[in-house]
């Protein structure tokens, strides 16, 4: 068993503190850092991960999220992205259920508290990556540089790219993946108790709990598998203690390795066989769960992987990658989304952007031959590790062996980010360790360092509470990201202001002239501001370009039905409901077009199907009632009427119709019933009042009938025909005064 003192452990700017005492300081640390984005709101993919996934309600059976994928979309779906993690999902479900519904703050709270857990855990998973593991008299487990490990973890904790995956309730994925990953490792550590020093023996049970957490990890997010990658590196530099340069070079020269028997006595070559197979198992399962074949990306994900040829896309993924280590390096420029534009693409070598690949392997170069040719065992050994933990969790989103669905993404980063934190730490200690006479500059670079962290952390938490406030930083960072405009016009739009709306949409078809979601949206407000024409013109640009686009074609027939162009709004919506087969509000459109054609059965179909896809579609029933009402057929709207009562019980619109309906069959008191409990529910409904005084007007309740339409008239005065029918209601008044002894 590989272990050693670490000398320069002591000259860490830190107190020496016991293992509780560790834990708790970086437990504070990472609540400090992150516990204002407590009562935040769902923002951004937390509308399609939580609010619009139905595997999170309790009505839906929870096998569903063994079929589905992370959105709620079936895993067998073209538009699925595959991405399958079913224990995220729970405990989404969790949340709801505890919560009672869709309250954010409890998602939140798990979130953060799940990042103190991680970042507590990292002292103990730092401390065995420095020195491996020693067995004092009892065969225990003992700890080392408990200095160097809390200073790592205590970056960890505060490092402010994490501020995604924890202020970001989608971020749980990344989370949970990141506390299976640590747990599959300490289990994997455990497989030693016995010490492997004196006779090569180790535990197969641990082994098999490391690889059921490795699978737990993958459940979570599939960046958990990487933890083979990094427990088979730590088996082979500190637990058989080898030296990968001397063994490389052995290897090279065709001699045998000198440790060779120490590796097969201490069961090095059975570890590694039981890590591929139980590796080959997850991968093969997850293939097949994802129905043998990747998810289909777009151009608008990645651009690099859709570049003109080889050398252009390797520039580019390389130029992501220093992307991301500058991410680590100085994590003040961070972004919700780094898509459309906000990176563009390389294309040539006489772009000044080609040195920062260039000098991130130089970086990376510099540190690899450290790790291997360093005179000092500790520093090759340590280095390593560092590396390991930061390369192997960044290989999956590094497009070498699939195609990713982003450009760079802070939340990846949260893993790698581990690595960089114990390279940042062990440099801090070796740097106090060699130059002691500037070990009081160092200590106020690193408390400055740590105050820095926290800033940042706390400025974007906060930015992470709100969309209006996440969407509004990044223009600063990505201007020319035509996301960040379509996403800041969105939420102004949402909040009502559809002027300023409108000129953050037009700066996104500007910059991603193809951007139909875009053209989408700033068609529908155009049509909400009768500015028909280029409505249409938008609306039938954005299906020319994505000709599947249902949502598109369904707003441009609203668009030409107002333009009164109505066999291509009947095609437009038909057009709409053959790529989405379930549209339940392209039916109800189409009714609308029927009714506007005096196709009355025809409307009433195609209401009828609205209700049928969506049986609380309240404006579907709603208009079956009215329309049946207006054709005379008074006994079918009373049944339509009831029907949609019985699923909808609190819908005053319906009530209103229905008790409309019973007052022209002159059922007058269960019409009054109907419309005093549609005043329950909505006392300021002036129509309600009106259309309840005409009935009491009918009845011969003439009292009751100028209450109401005083109330009425109170509520709205310019209410239509209600002023006449009151000053008619006054005139029989007198009349009956006069007329009275």
């Amino acid at each position: 068993m590989a272990f050693s003192e670490v000398d320069w452990d002591e000259e860490v700017p830190l107190p020496r503190l016991g293992r509780v005492q560790a834990r708790i300081s970086v437990g504070l640390l990472a609540l400090l850092c992150f516990i204002n984005s407590y009562d935040g709101d769902f923002v951004f993919d937390d509308s399609e991960a939580i609010l619009n996934n139905k595997d999170l309600k309790p009505t839906t059976p929870l096998s569903n999220i063994w079929s589905n994928d992370f959105w709620g979309s079936n895993l067998s779906s073209n538009s699925s992205h595959k991405s399958y993690r079913p224990l995220t999902v729970f405990t989404f479900r969790l949340n709801y259920m505890l919560a009672g519904g869709l309250h954010p703050a409890g998602f939140h709270v798990l979130n953060v508290a799940l990042h103190v857990v991680i970042s507590v855990l990292m002292v103990d998973m730092f401390a065995l990556l420095i020195v491996g593991l020693a067995s004092d008299d009892r065969t225990r487990i003992v700890r080392r540089a408990p200095k160097t490990s809390l200073l790592a973890a205590l970056f960890f904790a505060a490092h402010p790219v994490h501020t995604e995956s924890v202020a970001g309730i989608v971020g749980r994925a990344d989370l949970l993946c990141a506390l299976f990953f640590q747990l599959s490792f300490l289990t994997y550590c455990k497989a030693f108790n016995r010490g492997v020093d004196k006779d090569g023996g180790f535990s197969v049970w641990w082994i098999a709990v490391s690889l059921s957490l490795c699978g737990a990890a993958m459940l979570c997010k599939e960046q958990g598998i990487t933890v083979l990658g990094v427990n088979a590196a730590f088996d082979v530099l500190l637990i058989c203690n080898v030296d990968v340069y001397e063994l490389s070079q052995r290897l090279l020269l065709r001699k045998t390795p000198r440790n060779a028997r120490e590796m097969l006595r201490t069961g090095l070559p059975t570890r590694l066989a039981l890590m591929a197979l139980g590796g080959f198992f997850m991968l093969y399962a997850r293939w097949k769960i994802m129905g043998t074949g990747p998810p289909a990306f777009t151009e608008v994900d990645n651009p690099a992987s859709f570049a003109e040829n080889v050398f252009l896309r390797v520039v580019n993924y390389n130029y992501y990658y220093a992307l991301n280590g500058w991410l680590l390096l100085c994590p003040w420029w961070l972004c919700f989304d780094w898509s459309m534009g906000c990176v563009p693409l390389i294309k040539s070598t006489s772009d000044w952007r080609v040195v920062c690949p260039l000098l991130l392997w130089c970086v990376l170069i510099g540190l690899v031959g450290q790790a291997l040719c360093s005179t000092d065992s500790q520093q090759r050994r340590t280095l390593s590790l560092a590396l390991v933990l930061l390369v192997v969790p960044f290989l999956p989103a590094c497009n070498i062996f699939f195609r990713v669905g982003f450009v760079i993404a802070e939340r990846v980063l949260y893993l790698p980010s581990s690595g960089y934190c114990l390279l940042l730490a062990c440099a801090m200690a070796r740097s106090c360790h060699r130059w002691v006479k500037y070990k009081k500059l160092l200590c106020i670079a690193i408390f400055a360092l740590m105050v820095t962290f926290i800033a940042r952390c706390a400025v974007r938490s906060h930015q992470w509470r709100s969309e209006e406030s996440l969407f509004t930083s990044a223009l600063a960072v990505c201007p020319l990201n035509a996301k960040v405009h379509y996403n800041v016009g969105k939420n102004l739009a949402d909040r009502g202001n559809t002027t300023a709306a409108i000129s953050y949409y037009r700066e996104a078809v500007r910059l991603h002239p193809t951007y139909v979601h875009a053209m989408n949206n700033l068609g529908n407000i155009l049509k909400e501001r009768n500015e028909l024409i280029e409505a249409e013109q938008l609306l039938s640009k954005a299906v020319s370009i994505q000709p599947d686009f249902a949502a598109a074609w369904m707003n441009l027939g609203i668009v030409q039905n107002s333009l009164s162009k109505f066999e291509q709004a009947e095609r437009s919506y038909w057009n709409a409901i053959r790529f989405r087969k379930k549209y339940p509000d392209c039916y109800y459109n189409l009714g609308r077009l029927y009714a506007d054609q005096q196709r009355h059965l025809d409307a009433l179909n195609a209401w009828r199907n609205a209700t049928v896809l969506k049986p609380d579609h309240s404006l579907a029933w709603n208009n079956m009632v009215i329309l049946l009402d207006n054709i005379g057929n008074l006994g079918q709207a009373e049944l339509i009427g009831r029907e949609a009562l019985r699923l909808l019980p609190n819908d005053h619109t319906i009530m209103f119709s229905l008790a409309n309906v019973l007052g022209k069959q002159e059922k007058y008191k269960e019409s009054e019933g109907v419309f005093l409990h549609a005043l329950q529910i909505n006392p300021n409904a002036a129509g309600c009042h009106g259309n309840l005084a005409v009935l009491y007007h009918r009845w011969g309740k003439l009292e009751l009938a100028q209450k109401h339409y005083e109330l009425s008239l109170k509520l709205d005065p310019e209410a239509p025909g209600t002023r006449d029918n009151y000053n008619m209601l006054r005139r029989k008044l007198d009349q009956r005064k006069r007329h009275s002894p």
